[in-house]
């Protein structure tokens, strides 16, 4: 494809790096979700607790 090993490799591993990042982000935001509504930062105004979740 590239020609030598070295060039393949220096070819595929910016993929394999995006791949893994995709991975951890993707991770990292499914963990997030469990602190939805539940911080300042996320949070929902005073009184409105018989309300159905933001998201």
């Amino acid at each position: 494809m590239l020609g030598s090993g070295k060039n393949y490799i220096l070819g595929v591993l910016p993929i394999i790096g995006f791949a893994i990042g995709h991975f951890l982000d993707k991770k990292e935001t499914e963990r997030m979700t469990l602190f939805r509504d539940k911080s300042a930062l996320f949070g929902r105004p005073e009184g409105s607790e018989g309300r159905a979740p933001s998201w």
